[in-house]
């Protein structure tokens, strides 16, 4: 196993992406800056395109790019949301589509509009 520092997280006891057997698990990651630790400006599509800029940062520690992602979870905190959510992650991925589950949730840490999740297959050697 594998533990990847694709994060400035300093509160929270997790690695931002770790690989085992062949496989790349990414923890959720919030649309936060990684410069300042602020909530990204905007509203769910700016969210979304800030969480995952993050996920590609953990994807980038481990070699590998975003067509590796075989699954992500986006938890968002109202269903309402999902329109603009899509739309942003739809521009992410182009004509890439992992499997997705989307979980409506309460409210998300520091009041975020969206947190994905994500794992990716590593390149066999």
């Amino acid at each position: 196993m594998k533990i990847l520092d694709g994060s400035t997280s300093k509160g929270g006891h997790y690695a931002p992406g770790v690989v085992s057997r062949g496989m790349l698990y990414i923890s959720g990651q919030l649309p936060v800056d990684h410069a300042t630790g602020a909530l990204a400006a905007g509203g769910a599509a700016e969210q979304t395109r800030a969480a995952l800029s993050n996920l590609e940062r953990v994807l980038t520690a481990a070699g590998v790019t975003r067509e590796a992602v075989v699954l992500c979870r986006v938890y968002i905190p109202d269903v309402g949301l999902w329109d603009e959510v899509n739309l942003a992650y739809a521009e992410f991925f182009g004509g890439h589509k992992p499997a997705r589950v989307v979980v409506p949730t309460r409210a998300l840490h520091h009041g975020a509009l969206v947190e994905i999740e994500a794992m990716a297959e590593m390149e066999e050697d």
